[in-house]
């Protein structure tokens, strides 16, 4: 085992005995071998589909491999066996059409039946054994297009599940994993490669965002309860706002209330998700608190997407995975209905009592709610009622040093406006840091996956004030933990953005060769030493 694609990732080297987020050797080794198995049927289906073959289906496969992959998804030997199976099979099924002899040893080898075997195999094909043959800074570079891809095909995944693809994107989920297969691969080809992800990226984030304000409604600012209604209960988790949408209609009359738990928050800001009454209120924090929350939670838990940590026994036996998501043991609802998990929540003892005194966060801040209060915001700057706009937000986790993030809200001086996104919001939803120019200090402006509300709000403020976004009054301090987390960036270095403050600590497949790259080019800052620091610094030198 040698993974080192996440924030938490063991002595800032990689995890080598057991993930921190619980993955095993054996579903470590399942997974390379399932990347693996997907380049063999990328690069088959881009020869075979440019040879006139049907490959409309391949996309979605590919996608669905890569976002299992990504960290705390899938903990499940089996699922995964099936999986690599099925890309085999469809890899098989389409060769005979790619029209060449010469395929690389992905696009021929054959997986093992027994899960012992494709271990050995996977432990074969793993980062380790790339950086033995490649060297650390050409599998570094890899690995940064192959987390890029990742979350492309996170955000893709999202969007197809509401109807929504782009030719574009689905193309580039194929043309990069058959990069990947490249024999001898060049550093500078690669990072050109990683601009690419970086402006599919942009794309699908877009796509996303189209996907459900289309079928959930534009958000608008709605004050959310954190706190529990006396009652029987679900907690929903993840991401996926169509399985928050299904649940919501077939517990409609049930007497259940619904909450939503880490990046499900925003959900409350969409109109056709609020207008179900019993869409109580938001309960806990950001994903990393899930074992204390989900065991002090009375009812039924439905993880939707990522996210998940290894179950503890407490509420094991009401926990409920849905889509990509596999934990042994587990019960899984594979069809989309939701029966087994509301059976689960009205057996639960549910909340006795209401929380008292609930406090209430506001959220809804997506772009289009932004920027239909651009000519108020343009108007404060203009008078320097606002002098700065910050982004604080991204992934939270659990290595020490993110109260930084905290910090540097609480002590950004009063006119600056905060925007947050991601689960990075729960370092600051605590803080009562009131308003500016009449408008509120802080504005959410929704998950990791509505990232492109930022994008558009810098860039229209931007076009307001006739510059780019490197000329405007804007900070980006971003923390950052799994794969999604890169494709965001990468989205960002393709739109040229720079001084990007990282933290709490850079990944560990970026080399020093790499960081010098991503610092001469895009200023690539990691976070300093503590806020105050960093914030004289911004002060003093307008970054």
């Amino acid at each position: 085992m040698f993974c080192y694609q996440c924030e938490q990732t063991r002595k800032t080297t990689a995890c080598t005995e057991k993930g921190v987020c619980a993955k095993t050797p054996e579903v470590a080794a399942l997974q390379d071998l399932l990347l693996y198995t997907a380049r063999g049927l990328a690069h088959v289906a881009r020869r075979a589909g440019a040879a006139g073959a049907e490959i409309s289906d391949v996309a979605p496969i590919l996608g669905e491999a890569l976002f299992t992959t990504v960290t705390n998804v899938n903990f499940d030997t089996e699922t995964l066996k099936a999986r690599i199976h099925a890309i085999a099979a469809r890899r098989d099924a389409l060769r005979a059409k790619a029209g060449s002899d010469v395929l690389p040893c992905s696009a021929a080898f054959v997986p093992a039946e027994s899960i012992g075997d494709m271990v050995v195999q996977g432990d074969s094909l793993g980062i380790a054994m790339r950086q033995t043959r490649f060297g650390s800074d050409r599998t570094g570079m890899q690995e940064l297009l192959t987390y890029g891809l990742k979350g492309v095909a996170a955000y893709a995944h999202h969007a197809r599940i509401l109807g929504q693809t782009d030719a574009d994107v689905d193309a580039f989920l194929i043309e990069g994993l058959d990069i990947l297969n490249d024999p001898a691969p060049a550093v500078d080809t690669l990072f050109g490669h990683a601009m690419r992800c970086g402006e599919i990226s942009v794309k699908v984030l877009a796509l996303l965002d189209g996907a459900n304000t289309g079928r959930f409604g534009t958000p608008a600012p709605t004050p959310v309860r954190m706190g529990a209604i006396k009652g029987k209960a679900i907690l929903v988790s993840g991401h996926d706002l169509a399985d928050l949408m299904a649940l919501l209609e077939q517990t409609e009359g049930t007497g259940i209330n619904v909450y939503t738990h880490g990046e499900m928050l925003p959900a409350h800001g969409y109109p056709e998700l609020k207008k179900h009454a019993h869409l109580a209120g938001h309960f806990g924090g950001a994903w990393m608190l899930q074992r204390e929350e989900f065991a002090a939670f009375p009812g039924a838990i439905v993880m939707t997407t990522n996210c998940l940590m290894e179950p503890q026994p407490a509420y094991r036996d009401r926990l409920f995975t849905r889509g990509l998501v596999s934990f042994p043991g587990i019960p899984h609802l594979a069809d989309g209905d939701f029966g087994p998990a509301i059976a689960a929540a009205l057996a639960a003892e549910g909340f006795a009592e209401d929380t008292p005194n609930p406090r209430t966060h506001l959220v809804g801040f997506g772009h289009g709610a932004v920027l239909g209060i651009a000519d108020s915001v343009i108007a404060a700057v203009t008078k320097g009622e606002i002098k700065r706009f910050m982004l604080i937000g991204g992934c939270d986790g659990a290595i020490g040093g993110r109260n930084y993030f905290t910090e540097m809200a609480a002590k950004a001086p009063k006119d600056w406006m905060i925007l947050t996104l991601g689960c990075g919001k729960f370092r600051l939803t605590d803080l009562d840091l009131g308003e500016v120019a009449g408008l509120p200090r802080l504005l959410d402006m929704g998950q990791c996956n509505d990232s492109y509300s930022a994008v558009r709000v810098a860039l229209a403020l931007a076009d307001a004030f006739g510059t780019d976004v490197n000329g405007l009054p804007l900070s980006l301090v971003i923390s950052w933990y799994e794969q999604k987390a890169v494709c965001v960036l990468l989205a960002l270095l393709f739109l040229g953005v720079k001084g990007i403050r990282l933290g709490p600590r850079l990944p560990a497949f970026i080399t020093p060769a790499m960081l010098k790259v991503l610092v001469d080019r895009f200023d690539i800052k990691p976070i300093g030493a503590s806020a105050d620091e960093d914030l004289r610094t911004i002060q003093a030198l307008g970054a």
